[in-house]
């Protein structure tokens, strides 16, 4: 049967489960698809289908229905790495770090909105008109960003980012050349000897699965803070973990939560090393305040083309906080800041650790800087 029909047949059944359904009562998954599938049974009275099409309209009408429609069958497929949506009918992901085109059918712009709303209220976050943007973390683990109208002009733009669900390893890293056997080691004694590590590079470039690297080497005696806009961390070796994530402005009148205020709050919960997922924005004084306060063995990323430039913009971030010298504001950053690890895309597509930089301090004015790598 092809494609078309099998996709007909979905929707009527849809429509009897709408039928069957109790709105009043919650159902598990498994009560759910017992469901979906006696209304299969019951439209196989009008046409035949074997065991293959069953199972396809079953799941079809689950994800539809309980998942994220035709996205879930995208966010199941370990090749895809990032799913990019800009409206209903341009629809992309990122395989093997190629990016490619996908024609489906039925897509409509309505039904774009429907999935973004179910993803907005498993993690009770909000958007729409008056609230056009959203970053969240899915069930699974990856990162979305969603902009609506009228910022996103063609329809809803949904730009997700998987992360593997095999945790990468610095041998892993080694393997697909990221980094070399002896870059390993050394990332690995920069980390054990406590440095505050800042991680820079383009979008894709692999800052933060550098970072989820980089904290298994830190001590399981070390007590650790994250600090994020949306959980993307996968910390798994340090047992005193504690995660922090900001928190959005909601209608039932909740206060607004941004980085800067969890980097003050994380400094009275007694933290061995603080882990900022992303500096940006003015939360980038109070990051190196906080690690000039003695938290050694700190991290973070930030977008940059390169490891001085990240230090650049670094300064640009702490002006736009307070209005100081750009001297002082230097030398806090010589104090606070270790180490730059700087990482590329390059045009065979993958991603390497380019350059290392030490921080030195400050020499008439200008951030001295020695190059490790």
């Amino acid at each position: 049967m092809s494609k078309k029909n099998l996709l007909t047949i979905a929707e009527h059944v849809q429509k009897r489960l709408s039928e069957t359904l109790h709105m009043d009562r919650e159902y598990s998954d498994e009560e759910f698809n017992e469901a979906i599938e006696e209304c299969v049974v019951k439209e196989m009275s009008n046409t035949y289908l074997n065991i293959s099409e069953r199972e396809k309209i079953t799941e079809y009408v689950f994800n539809s229905t309980r998942r994220f429609d035709f996205l879930q069958p995208l966010l199941e497929d370990d090749e895809i790495t990032e799913i990019m949506i800009n409206g209903a009918e341009n629809i992309f992901v990122e395989k093997n770090g190629r990016i490619e085109k996908l024609q489906i059918e039925k897509i409509t712009e309505e039904k774009l909105y429907e999935i973004v709303q179910n993803m907005v209220s498993k993690v009770n976050r909000i958007v729409n008109e008056s609230s056009p943007i959203v970053d969240l973390a899915l069930p699974d683990g990856s990162r979305a960003n969603i902009v609506l109208k009228p910022l996103a002009v063609n329809g809803p733009c949904i730009t997700i980012r998987k992360f593997p669900k095999d945790r990468l390893t610095m041998e892993k890293l080694v393997s697909n050349e990221t980094v070399s056997v002896e870059l390993a080691e050394l990332l690995k004694d920069l980390v054990i000897n406590k440095n505050n590590i800042l991680v820079s590079g383009g979008t894709s470039s692999g800052k933060t699965t550098l970072l989820n690297v980089l904290s298994e080497n830190i001590s399981k005696n070390e007590r650790v803070i994250t600090i994020e806009d949306s959980t993307e961390l996968q910390i798994s070796e340090t047992e005193n973990l504690v995660s922090l994530e900001v928190r959005n402005k909601n209608f039932e009148g909740g206060k607004e939560i941004d980085i800067r205020e969890l980097v003050k709050t994380s400094l009275r919960m007694r933290p061995d090393r603080i882990i900022v997922g992303e500096v940006r924005d003015k939360a980038a004084l109070d990051m190196i305040q906080a690690l000039n306060t003695g938290h050694s063995g700190s991290m973070s990323t930030i977008h940059s083309n390169s490891a001085e430039d990240a230090l650049l913009r670094l300064e640009t971030m702490m002006l736009t906080a307070e209005v100081m010298p750009l001297e002082a504001i230097r030398r806090q950053i010589a104090a606070a800041i270790n180490i730059v690890i700087h990482l590329e895309r390059d045009s065979d597509l993958k991603r390497r650790v380019k350059k290392i930089i030490e921080i030195c301090g400050v020499e008439n004015g200008t951030i001295m800087t020695k190059e490790l790598y």
